[in-house]
């Protein structure tokens, strides 16, 4: 019971937000809403994803902003610290509109589903603990 009350779980997950200025500046925090300051920075070009084309670190509030040039495609921002990060994506059309969406693995939060399974694996491993050291009956033959 105390399990389905239980929030969510203390690991942290991590956001990019991403926004077209004149240049293109990103905050990313921590899904307990944290700054991920110093984190590292990779920005990926459209035309070479495995290369980054720009790094850099954020600020004190996880800000870092950067002007791309005008190579239309999807450009890839990838933010990381100490074992966390995410992926933020910024599409650049060929008239140069630039529209920004977050990468759909950062949602944050577990679903029902998964508590459900979460819960039931943790009370069948308990089920089979105890079965496993329950005191065998020894049957007296006559």
């Amino acid at each position: 019971m105390a399990l389905l009350l239980a929030g969510p779980a203390a690991a942290h997950g991590a956001f990019v937000d991403v926004e077209k200025l004149d240049a293109v500046g990103i905050q990313a925090r921590y899904d307990t809403g944290a700054a991920m300051a110093g984190a590292q920075v990779a920005v990926f070009a459209p035309d070479n994803p495995a290369q980054p084309w720009l790094t850099g670190m954020t600020d004190a509030d996880g800000r870092f902003v950067f002007a791309p040039d005008d190579r239309p495609g999807r450009w890839a921002v990838q933010v990381r610290q100490a074992g966390h990060g995410a992926i933020g994506y910024l599409e650049i059309g060929a008239d140069g509109v630039a529209s920004a969406f977050i990468a759909p693995a950062t949602a944050a939060g577990l679903t029902w589903t998964q508590r459900a399974l979460m819960i039931a694996s943790v009370l069948w491993g308990c089920i089979g603990t105890a079965l496993y050291f329950r005191p065998t009956r020894r049957i007296r033959q006559a």
